[in-house]
């Protein structure tokens, strides 16, 4: 794995979720820099907020599905609408920790997302999957 590069943008509501997950890529050192949002609608506002700069655009989100207000579907439905130099730079797995199979079909059938993580966050599962998309995420 290359040196650490980059941001990964972390949504999820789940306080201890998001703790645990953020201690686990800070720990593997895979990136310089983890944005935390709570809700989709705080991931979403983070990316509105900064789609005219480039250099603050996260190489990488890590999204829950299950979520209150905003699941991680309808934040797909929205993210899908960003602009293509952003989709292209940006890539996105899934972190969920559902069982729920529809979920599962769902999420792995959404040309957005590279694969469906469950939690807790491997980081052997997470150094395989940017390794395998290293040329995408420029990493």
């Amino acid at each position: 794995m290359p040196n650490k590069t980059g941001k990964v943008l972390l949504i999820d509501d789940n306080d201890i979720d998001l703790k645990i997950n953020y201690k686990i890529i800070k720990l593997s050192g895979f990136f310089e820099e983890i944005i935390l949002c709570q809700s989709g609608e705080e991931g979403i506002d983070y990316i509105n907020k900064n789609l005219n700069e480039p250099e603050l655009w996260p190489d990488f989100i890590l999204l829950d599905i299950q979520m209150p207000e905003m699941d991680g579907f309808e934040f797909l439905e929205i993210y899908k609408n960003f602009p293509t130099a952003f989709l292209d730079h940006c890539k996105l797995a899934i972190l969920s920790s559902t069982l729920d199979f529809g979920d599962i079909k769902k999420a792995e059938a959404n040309p957005l997302v590279l694969k469906l993580l469950k939690k807790p966050l491997y980081p052997n599962e997470l150094q395989t999957l940017l390794h395998k998309h290293s040329t995408l995420l420029g990493i």
